[in-house]
């Protein structure tokens, strides 16, 4: 054989995205690119834990290069809190559309069937395993990076506050509740629905649904017991009273 043929052909580079014409990615590949990335990290984030992570792990299994990994987001705190930040909204997101659910409920249905409904939704999603993984990556991380605590803080806490504080500014509105400040209200009721709950789970104690919803439901007569307002208290009374059977 000669020389030419023992050649080795040169590695094909390879490409993050199909580029448009000035070389780069198209603003659809970019977008899939970016998806495919946090998709990548979040699973890895997941499996690994924040330490064990690295960016050439990540650029490796999203197949894109380091320097498009490094230039999109700094680091692997940078790629992490982009992460956290869709993973916090995806928790926020049941919630929320359990609030507006209830908005529109039929006026027969009790404040407190309302609140179970709420409070059942808020133990599925941010007591699960995946975010039970990420809140724990969040605390441990919380000390060196303080921003990431921040994030937490803002996107996570206070939405979630703020969400239900709403909710409850409408019952209030319409006589059901009596509450004087619907944000410490609200904190009140984050904190004795899913507290407890979540908390174990942040030490590893798997949520056991049965028991932490019969904790949810005792957890909420009590906080009503101090917060049902007149229309409430008569609705919940008119449920409870026994039927009497019409007379022949």
């Amino acid at each position: 054989m000669g020389l030419a043929a023992t050649r080795t052909r040169p590695a094909t580079p390879r490409r993050d995205a199909p580029k448009s014409r000035g070389g780069r990615p198209t603003k659809s590949a970019a977008i899939e690119r970016d998806q495919r990335l946090i998709e990548v990290a979040t699973r890895l984030f997941l499996d690994r834990g924040f330490d064990a992570t690295s960016l050439d792990a990540v650029a490796e299994a999203a197949r894109v290069s380091k320097p498009t990994v490094y230039s999109r987001y700094g680091d692997k705190r940078g790629l992490f809190t982009a992460v956290l930040r869709r993973e916090i909204a995806r928790w926020l997101a049941p919630l929320s559309a359990a609030a507006e659910t209830q908005l529109g409920s039929s006026a027969d249905i009790s404040v407190e069937q309302r609140l179970v409904e709420i409070g059942r939704e808020m133990l599925t999603f941010t007591c699960g395993p995946d975010a039970m993984a990420f809140s724990r990556m969040m605390t441990s991380q919380a000390i060196n990076f303080p921003d990431i605590a921040k994030l937490g803080k803002e996107e996570g806490w206070l939405k979630a506050v703020a969400t239900t504080a709403r909710f409850f500014d409408h019952l209030v509105a319409q006589g059901a509740l009596d509450i004087e400040d619907t944000t410490i209200a609200a904190e009140v009721f984050l904190d004795v629905v899913v507290g407890h709950t979540h908390r174990m789970a942040t030490f590893g104690t798997p949520m056991e649904i049965k028991p932490a919803e019969k904790r949810m439901r005792v957890a909420i007569k009590l906080f009503l017991t101090g917060a049902l307002g007149p229309a409430g208290r008569a609705k919940d009374a008119a449920k409870a009273a026994p039927r009497r059977r019409p007379s022949r």
